[in-house]
C-alpha cells in the first residue's frame, strides 16, 4: 500500500498542519513497508526537497497559477489523478478547511472509505482501524475501513511532527486541470496576525470584557506570548471583534497547545471548538462557570484585576 499526502499551502508556504500530515503519512507508510509521496498544488516558494526530512520520498507539484485560488472539486480531481498514477491506496489530508472540503469529494471519486478527525496511526494488526474523535471531541471511535482505497483526514495538532534527515525528489505532475467552478472576485487577507488555525497559543476573550475598548488585555498578552487572538460567538455577533476570530461549534475549531479564555463562560457550543486544546486556562469571576470543568488551570477573579498581574508576570518572565 503506497501512501499519498496532500500538502496544503498558503501564499507559497507549506502550512504547519501539512508537516503534521507528512509525518503521519510517512509513519503509515513505514507501518505498511511502503513509501510516502506528496502532492502540492499551486505556486510554492518553499524548498520542497526538504520534505524528505519528514519521511517524504517524492513530491509531485502542479504549479499552475489557476490553482492558487482554492476550488475543492478541481483539487479533488487532480489528487485522484496523482493517486491513480502512483497506485496510492491511502491518501492523507490534514483535517483543516481544505481537507474537509477535498477529502469527501475524493472519497466519492475513488470509492474510498474516509475517516475524518483521525488522532492516531491506524491499527493494522487485524484489518485497518483508525481512531477518531466523535461528538465534537467528547469521545473517540475506532473505525474499521474495508475499502481498497482509504482516505484519512488527520486532526490538527494531534500527531507529533517528526524531523529526520533526507531529501525528497521533486517532480512536476502532468495533471488535467478543469476550469474552476468558483470565480474569485477578490481576496481580503488579514496581515500581521498569527493565523488561528496554525497558532500554538491562543488568547481568547468573551463578553466578560464588557466592551471592545477593553480588548487590549487580550492583545497585549497575545503579543507577549506570540499568540493568536480569538473570541466567543456573542462577541463577534455584537461586533466587538471580527468574525474570523470566532471559535466554537459555529466558528473555527482549533487545537492549540495552550488556550487562554478570559471572561468566557464556556457554553457547550464554544467548548466544541476548543476542547482539543492541549492545555486550557480559564479566567472568570464566576466560580460556577461551566468552562472551569474543562479547564486544566483556572483563576476565579475579575479579569480587570487578574489580567494586569498576568501580563506583568509574563513581562518579567520574558525580560520584556
Amino acid at each position: 500500500m503506497s501512501v499519498l499526502v496532500f500538502l496544503d499551502q498558503a501564499d507559497g508556504h507549506i502550512k504547519k498542519s501539512s508537516f503534521e500530515a507528512a509525518s503521519y503519512a510517512s509513519k503509515v507508510a513505514e507501518q505498511l513497508g511502503s513509501s510516502a509521496e506528496a502532492i502540492v498544488l499551486g505556486s510554492v516558494s518553499d524548498d520542497l526537497a526538504s520534505l524528505g526530512n519528514y519521511g517524504i520520498k517524492k513530491v509531485h507539484t502542479v504549479s499552475d497559477a489557476a490553482l492558487n485560488n482554492f476550488d475543492a472539486q478541481v483539487f479533488a480531481k487532480i489528487i485522484a489523478q496523482a493517486a491513480d498514477a502512483i497506485n496510492a491506496d491511502i491518501i492523507v489530508f490534514s483535517n483543516n478547511t481544505a481537507g474537509k472540503a477535498i477529502a469527501p469529494r475524493l472519497s466519492v471519486r475513488l470509492k474510498a472509505g474516509l475517516v475524518s478527525g483521525a488522532v492516531a496511526l491506524p491499527d493494522t494488526s487485524n484489518g485497518f482501524t483508525v481512531k477518531k474523535t466523535v461528538f465534537s471531541g467528547k469521545a473517540f471511535a475506532n473505525i474499521s475501513v474495508t475499502s481498497a482505497k482509504k482516505i484519512i483526514a488527520l486532526n490538527v495538532n494531534s500527531f507529533a511532527i517528526t524531523i529526520g534527515s533526507g531529501t525528497a525528489e521533486v517532480a512536476p505532475f502532468a495533471a488535467t486541470i478543469d476550469a474552476a467552478k468558483v470565480e474569485v472576485a477578490s481576496v481580503n487577507k488579514v496581515v500581521g496576525e498569527v493565523p488561528l488555525s496554525e497558532a500554538e497559543i491562543v488568547v481568547s476573550g468573551g463578553r466578560g470584557l464588557k466592551g471592545p475598548e477593553n480588548w487590549g488585555l487580550v492583545t497585549e498578552l497575545a503579543d507577549l506570548l506570540g499568540a493568536a487572538t480569538a473570541c466567543s460567538r456573542p462577541v463577534a455577533d455584537i461586533g466587538w471583534r471580527p468574525h474570523h476570530e470566532h471559535v466554537g461549534q459555529t466558528g473555527l475549531a482549533i487545537a492549540p497547545n495552550l488556550y487562554i479564555a478570559i471572561g468566557i463562560s464556556g457554553a457547550i457550543q464554544h467548548l466544541a471548538g476548543v476542547n482539543r486544546s492541549k492545555t486550557i486556562v480559564v479566567i472568570n469571576k464566576d466560580p460556577e462557570a461551566p468552562f472551569f470543568k474543562a479547564a486544566d488551570y483556572g483563576i476565579v477573579g475579575d479579569a480587570f484585576e487578574v489580567m494586569p498581574k498576568v501580563i506583568e508576570a509574563v513581562r518579567k518572565l520574558k525580560g520584556a
